[in-house]
């Protein structure tokens, strides 16, 4: 098996570039999303995304109901899996419960934390019309999503 593309990018990119990337990705993804109002819940944690293959560990705060860089150091939670797992997982091609039961993605630390944070994962299901409407306001935010079923030419998922 070919190794993941990602794997160079994230073993020659400092993590903290990385944390500062995927924290605005992150918190640009979740307007409009109802999973987003559960961040709150674990205000002032960090947590750390150890991806095994590539020798690389991302640091997250959990601050203002936002996904914040964290410098390296403690992690309330630890995050740990493979490259191809987090990838999975990303793209929603497997079933977060199936990789954490498999032991395919293992979270260390603070159970509590790390169980509400298996949980929003498993709730996430991506509302592309409430992002779109987040982002853009309801009326331009409700023509762009229109605009863009209709170019594609299917329905996407609204919920």
């Amino acid at each position: 098996m070919l190794p993941h593309p990602l794997l160079l990018p994230l073993r020659i990119i400092p993590g903290t570039i990385h944390a500062e990337v995927l924290a605005r990705v992150f918190n640009h993804l979740l307007r409009g999303q109802p999973v987003a109002t559960r961040l709150p819940e674990i205000e002032g944690k960090t947590v750390c995304i150890h991806i095994k293959d590539a020798s690389s560990e991302i640091h997250f705060r959990i601050g203002n109901g936002r996904l914040q860089p964290a410098a390296a150091g403690h992690a309330d939670v630890r995050i740990s899996g493979t490259m191809q797992d987090f990838w999975l997982l990303a793209t929603r091609r497997e079933d977060p419960d199936t990789l954490f039961f498999s032991r395919r993605l293992c979270i260390e630390g603070d159970t509590d934390t790390g169980v509400h944070i298996k949980n929003l994962l498993d709730a996430l299901d991506y509302d592309w019309e409430s992002h779109f409407r987040a982002v853009l306001g309801e009326t331009l935010g409700g023509a762009a999503f229109a605009l863009i079923q209709r170019a594609v030419g299917r329905r996407i998922a609204s919920h």
